[in-house]
């Protein structure tokens, strides 16, 4: 006679245990714990004026620049007063007692990851706390050729900052509306979730592509599927193990030693 099957919890840590490489998928569930607001909470006084079309899309930032610079400019402000969470200390810790065993791919902008000390974070809609150029910004030598590319940290301060030379405006190094995930982020995050033993969803709805389909990956190439959010998911069926309740009351349980 057999025992009975270990709990969710104790479950989904053997596998942390036993796994050589694991994907973390998290999600805004994950931000929202530290009292990050959504882009709709953002969207108060002034900007309850305007919809998201008008903030976060590049034809609004070449439309009205110095509009959009300034609404990040608030949120970032906001940003600046919040502070990490159980669940993104626990990840940082993971990786720093098990280097090279925990790949993180996060949907969120507000690096509260990189904050906590995790180490190699793969942001797929960008960090709010960089720039980059809105066009490529690059010097020609005396013949035509590519001498460097401008650095956007040099550019002349403004709302937005711009290059000197050829009048380049910066802008935040987030992924708007309409706009293509950074190539290379995309590849190194499906490059992890088809590699890994088992991956963690945490935070996310499920909803959003291409990030939802990275668990689909993982789990169509063998990986162990465990998904932590207080409400049901697009997720669920794809989940071997499901934790109900938030990645800061879980993620440190699951990944203590």
């Amino acid at each position: 006679m057999t025992g009975a099957p270990p709990a969710p919890l104790e479950q989904a840590r053997q596998w942390v245990r036993q796994a050589r490489r694991i994907a973390v998928l998290t999600g805004a569930g994950v931000s929202a714990e530290s009292g990050v607001p959504t882009f709709r909470d953002v969207q108060v006084g002034l900007w309850a004026n305007f919809r998201a079309e008008d903030l976060a899309t590049p034809e609004a930032f070449r439309a009205h620049p110095q509009r959009v610079w300034d609404w990040y400019a608030a949120r970032r402000a906001q940003l600046a007063q919040v502070q990490p969470n159980a669940g993104h200390v626990a990840l940082a810790e993971f990786q720093r007692r098990h280097p090279g065993r925990l790949t993180l791919i996060t949907q969120n902008v507000d690096g509260l990851h990189q904050k906590a000390g995790s180490m190699g974070v793969l942001a797929l809609h960008g960090n709010l706390s960089e720039n980059r150029w809105l066009d490529p910004c690059l010097k020609t030598g005396l013949y035509g050729q590519t001498v460097r590319s401008c650095d956007p940290a040099q550019a002349v301060p403004g709302h937005p900052p711009h290059c000197a030379e050829c009048h380049n405006l910066v802008r935040p190094d987030v992924v708007w509306f309409g706009e293509m995930l950074p190539e290379d982020v995309l590849a190194a995050a499906h490059h992890a979730a088809s590699a890994c033993e088992l991956m963690l969803v945490a935070g996310t709805s499920g909803m959003v592509y291409p990030a939802a389909g990275l668990a689909h990956l993982a789990r169509q190439s063998g990986a162990r599927v465990v998904v932590l959010n207080p409400e049901p998911t697009d997720l669920d069926e794809t989940a071997h193990v499901r934790l109900t309740g938030t990645s800061a009351q879980w993620l440190p349980l699951l990944l203590a030693d």
